[in-house]
């Protein structure tokens, strides 16, 4: 193969799984490249939470929330299952650890933090954690970067130039409620004005740990290519030995002499393959993704004879699509008081608590009356909590009422005309949940029995996550099934190898993120189970990668030849 460019290890992919890839595979001594699609780097990573799900993992234990293997283990098979193969699970138990230890050892600047009370989806199965084990990135000041800051993708998140951490966020959003809310309002609000007297770019969630992978690269001497969108695998001898990209108008090969790690995301972006494998309706207009995510690696993959699985699965992420083109994630809204979710009959179908995964599955189950549903609140809810990004009291956008996507209604009755669902369901509908309202036990859907539902109500009630819907005017806004990406993809095995239909690795190809089935199944385990496993076998990958550069080497030795060299340059 002619190259322009030799590397020892390609990445395809600039989020979390592809960077922490490259940032291990430089600590071995390799010569790494990452190249993105996009001009930004960072991809659906830097749009998010930035939350890591690792069970057992030293800022947990350094926090003092002690885990073991064997409680992770019993988590993961009570929510897992046997969808995924044993081996998988138990690399990602205990390689996750790992990796968070070696980018604290090996790097100046991947540090974490532990979410306090953020809990486990799912906290009463077996191995279960109310308390959580999700960490979170450290903020970061964004000017470290240099002019790499201008370049890496921005979340643009409603936060009205505050920056804040999913633990500050969980206390702010009960601000008018509790003086812990109060408290984290004025820490949060000085921490801006602080920023804004010393000039510092304060980054948070999926930007800051984007901001300190890429730290990590560049101190490590790693390289990224940005606006370089991946064309092709290039196979020699059935062995996969580069990539080809499109750079500055025109095809360039690089070679990969130890491997490629395809960590470019799924096919959220493209609309064919979503109605090819994804249940529908299906749009691209309800993915957070980034954009990109078109599927180039998935069929680069299948082309070769990749196996894929869960190709039919989304990470589900129930959403409202504002008039500004906006789509908004409903995470903390769907569990505040005074609100309940509708469908097209003017019914609830779900717990609209659920773990957000979990809520899209339900709607898809309940058919198309749900893709028709409605969110609705009373005027004590929208005084009390925050609603779609906007603080309590704060008014509704004046396009929301004009565009006439905002619904309201004094009575019921004069709502359901509004949203077109059957008066006398919706008023039925509003009875029988007032009445499990005051009674604080939901005895349809168990909204509120779940310690998870609670990290988001309203701890002053008796039940934090119902309180009647009795206050008009009443409010109405639009729910579809989103996404934070597609969750199927190549299979691969417990280093990250893509395996064909047979069990059988492709040899130099490698596979981490949504490019890639999950390894967590058809479910999502806590907060941060697609970044963890992402960076988990990112970092699996790189480490396969060296050491059977290490093997190769003394096996050289021992024969009595030259042994190979691991570094190389472009």
């Amino acid at each position: 193969m002619q190259a322009e460019h030799e590397y020892d290890v390609v990445v395809v992919g600039s989020g979390a799984g592809g960077l922490t890839a490259a940032v291990t595979a430089r600590a071995h001594g390799l010569t790494a490249l990452v190249v993105e699609k996009t001009d930004r780097y960072g991809g659906s990573t830097a749009l998010s939470g930035g939350a890591v799900w690792i069970p057992n993992n030293l800022y947990l234990e350094e926090a003092g929330r002690h885990d073991t293997l064997e409680n992770a283990r019993a988590y993961m098979d009570a929510t897992v299952g046997d969808r995924v193969p044993g081996e998988r699970k138990h690399a990602y138990l205990t390689r996750g650890p790992e990796m968070l230890r070696f980018l604290r050892d090996r790097t100046r600047w991947v540090r974490f933090e532990y979410t306090p009370g953020y809990s486990d989806y799912y906290p009463e199965a077996p191995g279960g954690k109310p308390e959580g084990r999700s960490v979170e990135p450290c903020i970061v000041d964004g000017r470290k970067l240099g002019p790499e800051f201008a370049r890496m993708r921005r979340a643009g998140l409603p936060t009205y130039g505050m920056t804040m951490t999913s633990a500050d966020f969980g206390k702010l959003n009960m601000v008018t409620r509790t003086w812990k809310g109060k408290r984290t309002a004025m820490r949060v609000g000085l921490r801006a004005v602080g920023a804004l007297l010393t000039g510092r770019r304060l980054l948070s969630l999926g930007e800051a740990l984007i901001a300190r992978l890429r730290l990590s690269l560049a101190e490590a001497g790693g390289e990224l290519w940005l606006s370089s969108p991946f064309q092709d695998l290039v196979v020699e001898d059935g062995r996969v030995t580069g990539v080809t990209v499109r750079r500055g108008g025109r095809d360039v090969t690089v070679r990969a002499r130890r491997g490629v790690v395809l960590a470019a995301g799924g096919f959220s972006h493209d609309q064919a393959l979503r109605e090819q494998y994804l249940p529908t309706p299906t749009s691209t207009e309800w993915t957070h993704a980034a954009e990109g995510q078109t599927g180039d690696t998935l069929r680069a993959g299948q082309s070769l004879g990749a196996a894929t699985d869960l190709m039919g699965k989304v990470w589900g992420a129930p959403s409202v699509p504002t008039p500004d083109g906006r789509l908004f994630f409903l995470v903390a809204d769907r569990a505040i008081p005074s609100m309940m979710i509708v469908d097209g009959t003017g019914e609830r179908y779900a717990r609209e608590s659920l773990p957000y995964h979990e809520f899209v599955d339900r709607m898809y189950e309940r058919g198309m009356p749900a893709m028709d549903s409605w969110m609705i609140i009373d005027a004590r809810a929208k005084a009390r909590y925050v609603f779609v990004g906007l603080f309590p009291g704060q008014p509704f956008p004046k396009k929301w009422r004009e565009s006439g996507f905002l619904k309201t209604g004094d009575t019921p009755a004069e709502l359901a005309a509004q949203i077109g669902v059957p008066p006398g369901r919706l008023e039925a509908a509003f009875k029988r949940f007032n009445e499990f309202a005051r009674a604080g036990k939901d005895a349809d859907f168990g909204r509120g029995d779940s310690a998870y539902d609670n990290y988001y109500g309203d701890p002053t009630l008796p039940n934090p996550n119902l309180a009647p819907l009795e206050k008009g005017p009443f409010y109405a806004v639009p729910v579809v099934p989103g996404d934070i990406g597609t969750k199927g993809g190549l299979v691969t095995d417990a280093d990250a190898r893509v395996l064909r239909a047979d069990g059988s690795a492709i040899e130099g190809l490698y596979a981490t993120g949504n490019c890639s089935s999950a390894v967590t199944g058809e479910t999502y385990p806590g907060p941060g189970a697609t970044i963890g496993p992402a960076m988990t076998f990112g970092y699996a990958a790189a480490t396969h990668i060296a050491t059977h550069i290490a093997t190769r080497a003394a096996t050289v030795q021992a024969a009595g030849d030259e042994p190979a060299t691991q570094g190389g340059t472009s």
